[in-house]
């Protein structure tokens, strides 16, 4: 067991020594019940799940294939550097 020096807010000092009195437990004992309550409290403690609130974008364009995401790309690709092109004549 390892001795240690710790510094206790009073309050928090007086509810332990109250609790070892009603239990009639030594003062160390209930501060060492009380500090491994404590952590196992916060290891069983359950994260809560992530929501995401999906919002609409609208409906795709007309002739826009969604299935084929790679082609689509490339055509919007396409079509910016054909922009561009015009741009610079």
């Amino acid at each position: 067991m390892m001795r240690t020096t710790l510094t206790i807010e009073d309050t928090l000092a007086r509810e332990l020594k109250k609790r070892a009195f009603e239990t009639g437990k030594p003062f160390k004992q209930v501060v060492n019940e009380t500090l491994l309550t404590g952590l196992h409290q916060k290891l069983v403690r359950k994260s809560q799940a992530y929501r995401l609130k999906p919002a609409s974008l609208g409906a795709p364009l007309a002739g826009v294939n969604l299935d084929k995401a790679l082609h689509l790309a490339d055509e919007l690709e396409d079509a910016s550097l054909s922009a561009k092109l015009e741009q610079r004549k």
